[in-house]
């Protein structure tokens, strides 16, 4: 037996004793008979574990993958501890590495969540997925409208979306214009947006000022114009667009970041300090070699309360996922294992840190039956927007990308550009 595949099987033997203890005797019969879509999403894994290793010859395609499990992985990972202090979670599980059970919005509902449940944020995102797939292309604030209106779970606000989606659901369904619909959303400093935002950076592959108007444009839905909640998801699609060119590395992705973050018209906005706030960051934890030393640092600037959701704010948030993908040198799951234990607001930091991360990597880190339950747990999940699998979802908007360039090229031969 070769050294690596004999290191791949202890890896996934390893993955399998972490999840066991956490699943019931309904998840384990479904994991071993392994219906077919998730043997799909096992199998993409495996064909590509051998090229992932070098992340210069990871294929687009595999970024797709990357960034869409790192995101939803991240989300169910950190779902049950969030909110915690990082101390909390160091008593109750030393390094937390594995999915588990939880529960959300507990005076409303008695739902004890699969472990691998996705959560708000990854609903959100659903929705922007189902309209770039009908579209088969870039989205507006309108295409985006008309998947909230067509395909929002009318379970989901306040059971596994946010009350507020409600609210914002019932103006969609008026003849506002769609643009003007976050203008009506008390909170437009959280980070709903910067945490659901990564396909809009994945449709804008390679195109990054592509990635910031599109984001300008649908986080109206959220979000004010020119708000600090829209202008945090721009550092994201940022990352993602750059991470996404072939022979990107992470000095690329940051310096993409920082070239790019803070580009408003001050004749009309006052500065953000975007880039300020990153580069602080970046300067506070540069030493860090692993969480437990960076959460210590993050301690000394990011510590809200008394305010709704106050450890939900886009710039904190944003802000420790650049710092992680550095840390980190973008592994999807060595981020996603930071971004868990980093304690505060840990589903929407590891969406946003291993997503990110994910777009320039790829998927292989991740153990493959982390994978396979995340899918497990979408399958009996009935207030979910979307049962796609992983691998349903990123293939999906790989095409969709795929679609956009043929369009492109087509256009550009008709119009006999040389």
């Amino acid at each position: 037996m070769k050294k690596r595949e004999f290191i791949r099987k202890i890896s996934l033997l390893s993955a399998s004793t972490a999840i066991i203890p956490t699943l019931g005797a309904n998840s384990l019969h479904h994991l071993s008979g392994a219906k077919s879509r998730q043997d799909e999403t096992l199998n993409y894994f495996e064909d590509r574990h051998e090229e992932e290793q070098d992340v210069s010859i990871v294929k687009l395609r595999n970024k797709f993958f990357g960034c869409i499990a790192g995101c939803h992985l991240g989300s169910a990972m950190g779902a049950p501890v969030e909110g915690n202090s990082w101390e909390k979670i160091e008593k109750e599980y030393g390094t937390l590495n594995k999915l588990l059970p939880y529960h959300h919005y507990g005076n409303s509902n008695d739902w004890m969540r699969e472990p691998g449940t996705t959560e708000d944020g990854v609903e959100r995102q659903k929705l922007m997925i189902t309209a770039i797939l009908e579209k088969q292309d870039k989205i507006n604030a309108e295409d985006l409208r008309r998947s909230w209106v067509d395909h929002m779970n009318p379970n989901a606000p306040g059971l596994i979306s946010e009350p507020f989606e409600g609210a914002l659901l019932s103006l969609a369904k008026t003849n506002i214009p769609a643009s003007d619909i976050g203008k009506y959303c008390d909170y437009s400093g959280l980070v709903s947006l910067s945490r659901s935002c990564h396909p809009i950076g994945l449709i804008n592959a390679g195109d990054i000022q592509g990635a910031i108007d599109d984001i300008r444009e649908i986080g109206q839905l959220y979000n004010t114009a020119n708000s600090r909640g829209i202008l945090w998801a721009e550092v994201v699609v940022i990352a993602i667009a750059a991470a996404t060119k072939p022979g990107a590395t992470i000095d690329s992705v940051l310096g993409a970041v920082l070239d790019n973050c803070d580009k408003v018209d001050t004749r009309f906005i006052r500065q953000a300090g975007i880039r300020g706030e990153i580069e602080r960051a970046l300067k506070l934890t540069e030493n860090c070699s692993d969480f437990r030393q960076m959460r210590l640092q993050f301690d000394k600037i990011y510590s809200g309360t008394g305010v709704p959701y106050a450890q939900s704010y886009a710039n904190e948030i944003v802000t420790k996922a650049i710092c992680i993908l550095r840390m980190t040198k973008a592994n999807t799951w060595e981020s996603m294992k930071a971004g868990v234990n980093m304690g505060r607001d840990t589903d929407c930091l590891t969406a946003v840190a291993a997503g990110i991360s994910g777009s320039l990597t790829g998927g292989s880190s991740i153990p493959r039956e982390l994978v396979k339950q995340v899918d497990f747990a979408t399958s009996v999940n009935h207030h979910t927007n979307s049962k796609r699998t992983l691998a349903e979802t990123s293939d999906g908007l790989y095409n969709a990308f795929k679609s956009r360039l043929k369009r492109l090229k087509s256009y550009t031969e008709d119009m006999e550009v040389d």
